[in-house]
Formats: structure tokens, sequence, C-alpha cells
């Protein structure tokens, strides 16, 4: 029987897991991921995880198709990463330092295009070969897959969906150091902005005035009716339709696959965004279909496991 690895580094912890050559997962775990020292260990963590774990399941190394990496940075073709802030990591190749470590085939590629690909493979866009991955989160993650395959762009910042410049006027700073971001409007610290505006701006009656305002206290109480948040999902829905609305002008997919903490609240999300969206879309774009993600924390490891045999 043959086996395949998929390892998503993040920040706090590496997960891990192994497929059969289908897709089935078999067996995950994950490791904390060591940052201090620029990250010099985290490959080698991996490498002897990978190696126990071979030992401990009785995999010989001929059976293993490879291992596929998904790291939160910009990565080109060829596996090179140019930079992962997060992890301390300067230009390095996993392919060929992570290969050597393990003496067999790797493949990298940037971790929200790796989650988009496994959520295609096994999750919300399975059956379908042009899809977007958005991932509403802390940020606004997206990956981009057309006719089957990850577009990355030619130096990897492809599918950077939440830096989609949509606003003239905002004064505040994205985390890139822009201005008017996607991402400083349709993440989970976005609908708490437009909120704590909207609560300031207005004396009405609300249930976010009772307590700590977050993207779930704001969906809640969309949820329960409440007319000031039902406001400020309206103002969500139309930056997030407008957004969206862009990419699709560009990559025209069948399907958007939403995931990310936000799409916890539901399809409510896409209730307030998919009329925008119609509203400012290429008219050969509009059929676009909205379904929400699948697989949470293991589209990455379904996706780097995709990568080997893609």
């Amino acid at each position: 029987m043959k086996y395949v690895f998929g390892v998503d580094v993040g920040g706090t912890t590496v997960k891990m897991g192994y497929f059969d050559l289908e897709g089935n997962l078999i067996d995950k775990w994950e490791i904390p991921t060591r940052t201090e020292d620029n990250g010099k260990n985290i490959l080698s963590d991996i490498a002897k995880s990978i190696t126990a774990k071979m030992n401990e399941k009785s995999i010989d190394k001929a059976e293993v198709a490879g291992v596929g990496i998904g790291v939160p940075g910009p990565v080109t073709d060829d596996g090179t990463v140019l930079v992962a802030v997060n992890l301390g990591w300067g230009r390095c190749n996993p392919n060929d330092e992570l290969g050597k470590l393990l003496d067999m085939p790797v493949k990298t590629a940037n971790d929200a295009n790796v989650a988009a690909l496994g959520e295609m493979w096994k999750g919300g866009g399975t059956g379908y070969k042009d899809m977007v991955a958005v991932t509403l989160g802390t940020g606004v993650g997206g990956g981009v897959i057309i006719g089957g395959k990850v577009i990355s762009g030619s130096n990897g910042a492809g599918g950077e969906i939440g830096h989609i410049h949509l606003e003239d006027n905002e004064t505040e700073e994205c985390g890139c150091k822009g201005h008017g971001c996607l991402e400083q409007y349709a993440s989970a610290t976005g609908i708490v902005r437009i909120a704590n505006k909207k609560l300031a701006a207005s004396d009405k009656a609300s249930v976010l005035r009772d307590g700590e305002v977050t993207a779930k206290a704001v969906w809640d109480a969309v949820k329960a009716k409440d007319e000031l948040a039902i406001e400020v999902a309206g103002v969500y829905g139309e930056y997030l339709g407008k957004g969206l609305a862009a990419v699709a002008a560009v990559a025209n997919p069948e399907i958007f696959v939403i995931g990310g903490g936000v799409s916890k609240a539901g399809t409510v999300v896409i209730e307030y965004m998919q009329p925008y969206f119609e509203k400012y879309a290429f008219p050969g774009t509009k059929n676009a279909k909205f379904v929400l993600a699948k697989l949470g924390n293991d589209a990455g490891i379904y996706g780097a496991a995709k990568l080997v045999l893609a």
C-alpha cells in the first residue's frame, strides 16, 4: 500500500497527517512549532516526527509517495519560500532541505493555497476544478484554483484577496501597510471595527452594547434579529460581496468555498454577502455558487498531501 504525508506549518503548531492515495486520512497529530533561532529546527522536527510515525506504523520508505508541506508565506513553483515571517524564515527551499532529511520527494506551497486544494479534493469544493477558497479569520486569505491547479503567481503571492483595495477614504492601516483592503472589513476584526463604529454613531438599542463585541457576538445578534447588528451585517456583506465580485471577474470560478473562523456563523454570512456579489459581479460570473468549507483545521494537511498527487 502507498501513503502520502501532509504537513501544515503554523506559527504555533505543525499539523501532520498521512493518507492513502485515495485521500482517506489514516492518522493525524501535531507538534509545537519551534520558531526560536529563526525557525532553524522546524524542518528537522518535522522530519523526526514523520520518521517516528513511519517506525510506529511500520511504514517503509518505499511505500511513501512523498510529503507535501504548506507554509505561511509566498512560495514559488520550485518550492522556494521567499519569506515566512511567522516562522522566522528568510529565503529557503523545504523541497530540498526536508527532502534531504527524509530522502523522499517533498512539495511545498503557500498554506492558504494548500488549504484551498484540500477543500477542492475532499471538502466543500469536491467535484469542481475552478474554485476560490476564501478564509475569513483574523485576516482574509484566499486560494485560487483553475483547472484543478493552484494559481500561485510569479512569486507566490497569487490569491492574496484580502488585500484587494476597496476603500479610498480609509485612515487606519492594514497589516500589509496599505489602506482600505478587503481584510480591514471582511475579517473577524473587520466586522468588529464596523460594529464599533455603528455603535458609536447611533443611540439605537442593541444587545451588542451589553458585552464584548466580537465577530461571533455580531452574528449571534443578527440571528436574533437585532436591528443594529443587521445593519452591521449589511455593511460587512457589501464589502465582502464587492471584493469577491472583483475576484470573480479575474478567476471566473464555478464555486467559492468560504472557511475560517467567521464561517462558523454558518450560511448567514453568505446570505448577507451574496446579494452584493450579484449586484457588483460581471454578468458572466454571477452564477458562481457559494458553500461553506467542510474540512476545518484539517484542510491544510489534506491539501498538502494532494500537492504530492496533483
